[in-house]
């Protein structure tokens, strides 16, 4: 294990730390000419907050293999007199998910006519902001103000975007030869996001959803990225030094891609959708804060890490493993949560598979664990080494 860590899952940090600043100045650089290059000036308009904030894997410390993919959201300036609305309770949206509408109040959509006929959709004979109408005008937005971009950057690197409906555009950079000494291209996810204060931020639902199109796109996901990363810091303070939480979540996430070689169709993309990235960290969140962390020590490698095996065995035999947190009390009160998180509903992550599913997925785990050296081995070489899409 690791062996496997170190020579197949660890990113050198001096390389992370490379693209990380590449990417920080080349979406900065197009944030600021998005926002300068507003459509309409106004408190009516839609338009950028002029900021962006980096999550995922990548500034979390837990990215694995190559620092060629990452996540940013990019904070949207709205109108006011749009609310919040969950609406978990009355069925809309899908299962595992926390979804919030952004209702209108009343006459607002008569006064201002036109952002509601841009922007907005009918739910239930109320007016509702469109996370795909949103979501278009990005995409649009930032492909207007590229060529300033380009033409800035030009000496640095070479960028475009692309777009697919329904989806975040991504900002692809490949560096120019002669000026940075890590020559790896890399993709940005750049998500809009609504702000909703204390850090915390809707984004668009992904497009498949259950109940229809109108009602997937009148409604938004929750996104508690900057809370995760108060967590881990938190966590880094209170753990030992040689803590090896991070590297179970990675030795974890690498055994997962590689025992997914050996899998059909459609199980294959079930395996990859339960243990998705974000439920294999709520379970580390959760198992983390059962004991003592001075448990967590590297010397301790194997024994946690099948620790969070079994409990996430457990989790897909009962068929529960809750979002850490969405009402849940028992987080530290040094993490300071947002009242919003903390009077949410409860959401069960597993909620949206069937029980043979959840089954097939236990067993397979426990037998990845349990054959890890033999399939690290036997997948290990560069032909299965190559990025899953």
């Amino acid at each position: 294990l690791e062996r496997f860590h170190a020579r197949q899952l660890r990113v050198s940090p001096h390389v992370l730390g490379h693209s990380k600043a590449h990417v920080g100045r080349v979406v900065a650089e197009l944030v600021r000419a998005a926002k300068a290059q507003g459509l309409q000036p106004g408190p009516l308009a839609l338009s950028l907050r002029g900021d962006f904030v980096r999550i995922g894997s990548a500034y979390e410390q837990h990215k694995v293999r190559s620092p060629d993919c990452f996540d940013i959201l990019v904070p949207l300036r709205l109108p006011p007199h749009l609310e919040p609305q969950p609406r978990s309770a009355d069925g809309l949206g899908p299962c595992g998910a926390f979804v919030c509408g952004l209702r209108a109040r009343d006459g607002w959509t008569r006064r201002c006519r036109p952002f509601a006929e841009g922007f907005c959709v009918e739910l239930q004979g109320r007016s509702h902001l469109s996370s795909g109408l949103v979501l278009r005008w990005f995409q649009g937005h930032l492909q207007r103000c590229l060529g300033a971009v380009r033409y800035r950057l030009q000496e640095r690197c070479r960028v475009s975007l692309s777009a697919c409906p329904g989806h975040p555009p991504t900002l692809h950079i490949l560096p120019c030869s002669d000026y940075v000494c890590c020559h790896i291209s890399m993709a940005v996810r750049l998500t809009p996001a609504i702000p909703l204060g204390d850090s915390l931020y809707l984004t668009a639902l992904p497009p498949e959803g259950p109940h229809g199109a109108l009602a997937a796109e009148a409604l938004w996901g929750l996104n508690a990225s900057r809370q995760e990363q108060r967590l881990l810091g938190w966590l880094k303070e209170q753990a030992p030094a040689s803590s090896c939480h991070l590297k179970c979540l990675q030795i974890l996430k690498g055994l997962r891609d590689l025992r997914r070689h050996g899998l059909e169709e459609p199980f294959c993309s079930q395996w990859g959708r339960v243990l998705s990235s974000y439920l294999l960290k709520t379970a580390l969140f959760s198992l983390l804060l059962q004991g003592p962390l001075e448990a967590w020590d590297e010397r301790f490698l194997v024994e946690r890490l099948e620790d969070l095996v079994l409990y996430l065995r457990d989790c897909l035999r009962k068929q529960v493993l809750m979002d850490f947190f969405l009402g849940n009390t028992s987080i530290p009160e040094a993490v300071a949560l947002p009242r919003f998180l903390k009077e949410a509903s409860p959401v069960n992550l597993l909620s949206a598979f069937d029980g043979p599913t959840l089954d097939l997925v236990a067993f397979q785990l426990i037998s990845t664990w349990i054959q890890a050296p033999h399939i690290i081995r036997m997948y290990s070489s560069p032909r299965y080494l190559r990025p899953v899409p």
